[in-house]
């Protein structure tokens, strides 16, 4: 039988990316950017049918609107799941039948210093999100949804600090660093082309080696908070029933299982958000 695969790309982790105007639309840097992402995507496809030239993979945007890839400059042996909302969000096209995961242009959770644009889940809303009391970012979260579902993660990119963060969260995983952080706004980075070649030959052994990883898992009942940047924050999500306010700017909620708190987390993000 095939492999699937689930391909998730985000854009604050590229190969040439710094700053947050260069990844959002409108912005004269924006554009190219959207090229160098469609890049590191294709190259982490391309290392997937050298690993299984049967494979079925999807490819699944995770970056703000989920509108950031150009459909017409990706592989096109791929189905790519795109557009805001859809079921799953960043992880959409996860199920119990897909055999890995890889994390492309994946960035450094909300906190982290010395990160390049670290955040989680909405910079200008989340401070923090904790699991049964310990903090995750993306990444993390991530992980451990694929986790959930028999998904191993195999391969993540971005810069340092997310390589240091997925070898807590998913011990074995293959770290492709294509920048090295100097800063929340700056870093050392490898030119473009380097950076999808050294995705592209990476994916193969990563894949083959997704038995070793460990990757953090949840089971049973999820004690989740999330940690808001103002108090107003708060108010619309509190609304949903069982919503608790454990301070001024943190949110409470007892999920039954880690989907459900994955799915709640998003709703606290888009109410914070109003």
């Amino acid at each position: 039988m095939e492999m699937r695969v689930l391909v998730s790309v985000d854009m604050e982790g590229i190969a040439g990316v710094v700053h947050g105007e260069e990844v959002i639309p409108g912005h004269s840097e924006y554009e190219r950017n959207r090229r160098l992402l469609t890049a590191e995507a294709n190259a982490a496809v391309r290392g997937i049918y050298a690993y299984d030239a049967a494979a079925q993979v999807q490819v699944t945007e995770a970056h703000a609107s989920f509108r950031n890839l150009l459909p017409e400059l990706l592989d096109r042996r791929v189905e790519l799941l795109r557009g805001t909302p859809k079921p799953g969000g960043m992880m959409a096209g996860l199920a119990e039948e897909t055999d890995a995961v890889l994390f492309i242009g994946y960035h450094g959770k909300a906190g982290t210093p010395r990160s390049v644009m670290a955040h989680t889940i909405s910079g200008g809303t989340i401070a923090d999100v904790r699991c049964n009391g310990r903090s995750l970012g993306e990444l993390g979260l991530n992980t451990a949804l694929a986790a959930h579902y028999g998904a191993p993660p195999v391969l993540v990119s971005g810069d340092d600090t997310v390589a240091t963060e997925a070898a807590e969260v998913a011990p074995g995983i293959r770290s492709i660093v294509v920048k090295r952080a100097l800063g929340a706004l700056a870093a050392a980075m490898l030119h473009p082309d380097e950076a999808c070649d050294r995705i592209e030959h990476a994916v193969p052994e990563a894949l083959a080696g997704r038995e070793d990883i460990r990757p953090l898992r949840f089971d049973g009942l999820i004690q989740l908070e999330v940690q808001v940047h103002r108090p107003r924050m708060t108010e619309h999500a509190l609304l949903v029933p069982g919503m608790e306010l454990a301070d001024g700017c943190t949110l409470r909620y007892q999920a039954p299982d880690f989907p459900t708190a994955y799915q709640v987390i998003e709703l606290i993000a888009t109410l914070g958000a109003i």
